[in-house]
């Protein structure tokens, strides 16, 4: 048998962590057995499906690597297809008409929570021979076995069983002829001979009604696979109001793909204690059955961790192209500042994000307007004077604008001035950057260039001898 498993997104909106987990697993799974991954595009909802949604998801699932073998196969170019199995089961009598308003079914689920009955259709139209005088324009049912059970053995949770008599006669076409959901499903699924199911738990109580239509149509079972669902640190389903759950929204954090890959795959999947792992190290390892039945929590300080584990081991040219887009989502000029590839290699090993290594690299691209003020306190003081006038006429005279000769020069400044390195890096490092956390003095020094280095020096000399006034907001330090 060759594995053949989907992911099939509605398209209402853009894709989130957990449908992005459940892709990977069946892209994992697919790859894993030497099988093939379709997606499709369930857009049955025209009410609320959009290109746009579309166009995101797709965007979403090539950022992530997540490349499909057929497909994208959209179900509103299906409706033949549909049509046609709607006839088949009207003709064997698996479905028929109902021509029972809203208001009535309304009204009969409403009698029966008030005796604290499951709410189901009764079967009032399963036996009409003929419309009724008043009928409307009727929905269509399947005709779901009044007796037995639904055993479904799902490769997470175990043996599942459902009674037939708890399942209702589900609406499989509305009155315009429009199928619905669980009907469309499995006629893609059996089209498309998937032959494993992967998805949320969400779907738990959709599958015995599928499976049952499913054999009415004389299809073959596939296996299933229900996913738990993710939680946020609060225990409860994860949302917007727990940060960025949009896969695309990672990425405009400043995430690499694979550190989100290799974080979604762990949450409910493990391999011993590996914490890391390629791609490919996924592909051979993974087994949907290895998925815990449990929920995951979302550990953003967790991704943070692998995030900044992916950009220490990233590529530089790489990292490049991508922070010159962080800078500009930041304002900040590409152009006017350092080599973006030197940026990388000094910053990567203090970035956790992309957005992070743009905004710890703003003193190298554009001035800045104030000093933090606990450092300005500590550090520019009068005893700084002296000992930066001195900084700033070595590194004026240095002939090359290097880490090495830049380093040289701070060593030698510092003994000139009777200071200590610190007592001279510190007033350094918030005259050239404003703030007290940067990189090595050297390799600031180095990022910042010459000319804004010296300007900010004497910005900062004039800053201590002026009682530490504030620097002047329209022209910054620069």
């Amino acid at each position: 048998m060759t594995v053949r498993t989907r992911f099939a997104p509605s398209p209402t909106g853009v894709l989130h962590v957990g449908g992005a987990r459940t892709a990977l697993f069946c892209w994992l799974y697919a790859r894993h057995c030497g099988g093939s991954f379709i997606l499709r595009i369930e857009d049955t909802d025209r009410e609320r499906s959009t290109q746009a949604s579309v166009d995101s998801i797709l965007e979403a699932m090539a950022w992530l690597g997540l490349d499909y073998d057929e497909g994208p196969h959209y179900q509103t170019e299906r409706m033949a297809l549909y049509q046609m199995q709607i006839e088949r089961l009207l003709e064997k009598g698996a479905a028929y008409h109902c021509y029972c308003s809203r208001e009535r079914i309304e009204a009969l689920r409403a009698e029966q929570r008030t005796r604290g009955e499951k709410p189901r259709y009764d079967g009032r139209c399963r036996e009409l021979t003929a419309p009724p005088a008043d009928a409307a324009e009727p929905v269509i049912r399947f005709r779901n076995p009044d007796e037995g059970d639904v055993v479904v053995n799902d490769l997470i949770r175990g043996a599942m069983v459902f009674s037939n008599q708890e399942l209702d006669d589900l609406v499989i076409a509305r009155p315009d002829g429009t199928p619905t959901y669980n009907f469309t499903v499995v006629v893609d699924d059996l089209d498309m001979e998937i032959t494993h199911v992967i998805r949320g738990d969400d779907h738990i109580n959709n599958t015995p009604r599928q499976l049952n239509i499913l054999a009415a149509l004389g299809g073959a079972k596939p296996q299933y696979a229900h996913v738990p669902m993710i939680l946020g640190a609060d225990g409860q389903r994860l949302s917007k109001r727990h940060g960025a759950v949009s896969v695309l929204q990672f990425r405009e954090d400043g995430f690499l793909p694979e550190a989100l890959l290799n974080y979604l795959v762990r949450l409910g999947w493990s391999h011993g204690d590996q914490e890391i792992f390629t791609v490919a190290e996924l592909i051979s390892l993974f087994d949907i059955s290895n998925v815990n039945r449990a929920a995951s929590v979302f550990d953003y300080d967790k991704l943070l961790w692998l995030s900044q584990h992916y950009i220490k081991q990233a590529d530089t040219g790489r990292l490049a192209v991508a922070l010159r887009e962080h800078l500009k989502q930041a304002d900040l000029d590409a152009d006017d500042g350092p080599e973006l590839s030197d940026v990388v290699e000094v910053q990567r090993e203090r970035a956790r994000t992309l957005v992070e290594m743009a905004e710890k690299s703003g003193f190298a691209f554009r001035n800045f307007e104030t000093y933090e003020a606990t450092a300005a306190r500590k550090h520019l003081k009068p005893a700084a004077v002296e000992p930066l006038r001195i900084a700033r006429s070595g590194l004026e005279a240095l002939p090359e604008w290097t880490a090495e000769a830049i380093h040289e020069a701070v060593v030698s400044a510092a003994e000139a001035g009777g200071v200590k390195l610190g007592k001279l890096a510190q007033p350094l490092r918030i005259a050239v950057t404003g703030t007290a956390m940067s990189p090595s003095i050297d390799k600031t020094l180095w990022l910042a260039g010459r000319a804004r280095t010296l300007a900010r020096i004497d910005a900062a000399i004039d800053f201590i001898e002026g009682g530490g006034a504030a620097l002047d907001s329209d022209q910054g330090v620069s």
